[in-house]
């Protein structure tokens, strides 16, 4: 990608209602672009990392026998009457509209009974189990004061999971399986370290439920981390015991953090609203056990920026950085070193690695601010003095001493 013709442009200041810092760099270095509170559109870098994060998300999931799919945002009356889920005395953030006809419809903000009751129609028997099906998908939830950027929307991207068993024996070694793979997200996404197993309530579901959090000073979220091993309670749980669940553990440090992922032990309390049942071997009726899982691409992206960035502006983990490479041309009318920098972009990405290059006819100054504002992993520079050298001047995003670098071993 060229930046000369690269769509949206950095700009001096984010909007000034805008408090959240993940927004202000995103809208900032034109990553996205805030249409109302809470609503964001992502802009071709930011978009390219939205799609990076997903991809990860994508993969760990298929890893552990998820198959993708994508349900409808409009959302049927009669089928969350079911579970007493469309009063609003009961989930008060639904988005709600209606037909010319008059009949009533909502926006998805989860899929537990929609996707119940399309199970109906393909699970009749033991043999038809388990299913692990799962979709990235748009949700709508009307916040009352949406808030933090990315990490707190009305309109957002979602991967939720949802396991269907046949017992509960099988669905706690799924349940484990689930914990395993988004573990491995974090750690991909480059908030491995940050990121941390926290108990929760399971409300009606079970006694725990288990939330990831990301430790971070924008975070919503109080946690009480284990000193022994790591593991995390959140402020409720922690006020009804203070003894680690995992090793009995009495030390703890507190820490505020964004709540990344969450996993859900469901029963059948859907199974059994909707008669989500099948035969077993003997010919027995048993209701499906089931769990659900979620994770929001855009708010782990806007927790990226806010656990990562520093002074000058974002620090991309290079799984999911819009670009590998950020190739500035410092030719300055020299034609010579023009004619370098192209003939390093053409190649680089002749072998495989995504370059932005800027070949923008702008002041050094302005690149670098750019550079580290995107915050792409790895800096390139071509200048009249390196090529004097037959170098490359190539600077990690995290490190403040570059390096000079041939050609031959730049590409590989």
């Amino acid at each position: 990608m060229r930046q000369s013709t690269l769509f949206s442009k950095t700009r001096k200041q984010a909007p000034a209602d805008e408090v959240a810092k993940n927004a202000e760099l995103l809208i900032k270095a034109g990553f996205i672009h805030k249409e109302m509170a809470g609503v964001y559109s992502y802009l071709p870098l930011g978009l390219r990392v939205l799609n990076k994060i997903s991809d990860v998300i994508r993969d760990e999931m298929n890893s552990i026998g998820g198959q993708e799919l994508f349900l409808t945002v409009l959302q049927d009356k009669e089928t969350w009457s079911t579970t007493n889920r469309w009063s609003e005395e009961v989930v008060d953030s639904w988005f709600k509209t209606k037909l010319k006809s008059g009949t009533e419809l909502g926006l998805g903000f989860t899929h537990e009974e929609p996707l119940t009751k399309l199970m109906k129609d393909h699970i009749q028997s033991y043999k038809d189990l388990p299913v692990y099906v799962y979709q990235i998908q748009t949700k709508f939830r009307n916040e009352p004061r949406a808030k933090s950027g990315l990490m707190r929307g009305r309109e957002f991207l979602m991967k939720d999971f949802y396991s269907f068993s046949k017992d509960e024996k099988s669905h706690v070694e799924f349940y484990e399986k689930a914990k395993g793979a988004y573990k491995k997200i974090f750690e991909r996404v480059g908030l491995g370290g940050r990121t941390h197993l926290t108990f929760a309530s399971g409300g009606t579901f079970s006694k725990y439920s288990h939330e990831f959090q990301t430790v971070t000073e924008a975070g919503e979220d109080t946690i009480h981390i284990c000193s022994s091993c790591g593991t995390a309670i959140n402020e409720e749980i922690f006020a009804e015991q203070n003894v680690c669940p995992v090793c009995n553990g009495k030390e703890f440090r507190t820490e505020k953090a964004v709540e990344v992922g969450n996993i859900f032990n469901l029963g059948s309390r859907f199974s059994e609203a909707f008669d989500l049942s099948y035969l077993d071997e003997s010919g027995q009726k048993k209701l499906v056990v089931m769990g659900s899982y979620g994770i929001g691409p855009g708010r782990l992206m806007g927790t990226i920026v806010e656990a990562l960035s520093d002074e000058k502006g974002m620090v991309w983990p290079k799984n999911v950085a819009p670009f590998e490479y950020h190739l500035l041309d410092l030719s300055g009318g020299n034609e010579k070193v023009k004619a370098f920098a192209e003939d390093l972009y053409g190649t680089l990405s002749a072998a495989g690695h995504e370059v932005l290059y800027d070949d923008r006819p702008a002041r050094a100054g302005e690149k670098f601010a750019d550079a580290d504002l995107f915050g792409i992993p790895t800096r390139l520079v071509i200048s009249e003095k390196t090529i004097g050298e037959g170098k490359i001047e190539r600077k990690e995003r995290t490190s403040d001493t570059p390096a000079l670098v041939t050609k031959a071993e730049l590409v590989g």
